[in-house]
């Protein structure tokens, strides 16, 4: 718990008690946790049994090396954000039903709040105005609540909004968007913005263009990883606001592709 907690950057305090049986150390972890009670009491059960292996026979017999603990709980970690992105957040959402329209949508620690909107032009004249997000375009709602999101992140020593974009057209995986990294870009049909600003956690925003028989469908998320409690509260507290600006945002980016066809 010690090493994961220093891996994510948690602050985490060791609290002995007195009396805790495993079902109520389970039932307390389904509460605090996304775990459910029933999956926690089988892992506080396995503490009765010892984990360290001390007797070095089988890395004669064997031939392997096992990694240690801080590689391992590292691995996981890469493997978890990999799986992560892989995955198609349109089909998870739909598949759940009618989203809650408050808070966003739980998926393990993560939170997911996402919206879509039908434009009637083809996928790639949908997708022109998110490749020309940021820098000199701006972010199609709101600019100047997020310069003052900029101007506060470089007063808590974060990058803030002046590094701009290195091209006002084109964006390549890696490259810097104002306090965001691409982190994925398919041309015509997706990119993943990763946050470099000061968050309690971590942060994405993604964009996704499908093709539809009357033109195309453009879906935005926003996902965010919360550090602890600290960043539950950030998400929370901020989200009346991250919803109205995120809203405009796409509504601004609809318009903005259905006018450049046609102006055209």
């Amino acid at each position: 718990m010690q090493e994961y907690a220093r891996q994510c950057r948690l602050r985490r305090w060791m609290v002995p008690v007195p009396v805790l049986t495993p079902r109520l150390s389970s039932l307390w972890l389904g509460l605090v946790t996304p775990v459910y009670a029933r999956i926690g009491r089988k892992l506080i059960d396995s503490l009765r049994t010892p984990t360290l292996v001390r007797d070095p026979s089988a890395l004669a017999v064997f031939g392997i090396a096992p990694m240690g603990l801080k590689e391992a709980i590292a691995r996981a970690l890469v493997n978890e954000d990999h799986e992560f992105a892989q995955t198609r957040w349109s089909d998870a959402l739909s598949s759940t039903g009618n989203a809650p329209s408050w808070g966003g949508v739980r998926f393990g620690t993560r939170i997911v709040d996402s919206r879509t909107l039908q434009v009637s032009v083809a996928p790639a004249a949908a997708f022109a105005p998110i490749r020309r997000v940021g820098g000199p375009t701006g972010w199609y709602f709101a600019n100047f609540l997020w310069q003052a999101r900029g101007a506060c992140d470089l007063l808590v020593g974060g990058v803030g909004l002046r590094r701009g974009r290195r091209d006002p057209q084109t964006l390549a995986v890696g490259d810097v968007l104002d306090f965001w990294r691409v982190e994925a870009c398919e041309p015509d049909c997706s990119l993943r913005l990763a946050a470099e600003m000061k968050v309690p956690g971590r942060a994405w925003l993604q964009f996704e263009v499908e093709p539809t028989p009357g033109g195309s469908i453009i879906r935005q998320t926003a996902i965010f990883d919360p550090a602890g409690l600290a960043g539950l509260l950030y998400w929370y507290a901020l989200y009346p606001a991250h919803r109205w600006i995120f809203a405009g945002m796409l509504r601004g980016i609809a318009a903005a592709a259905e006018d450049s066809v046609g102006f055209a």
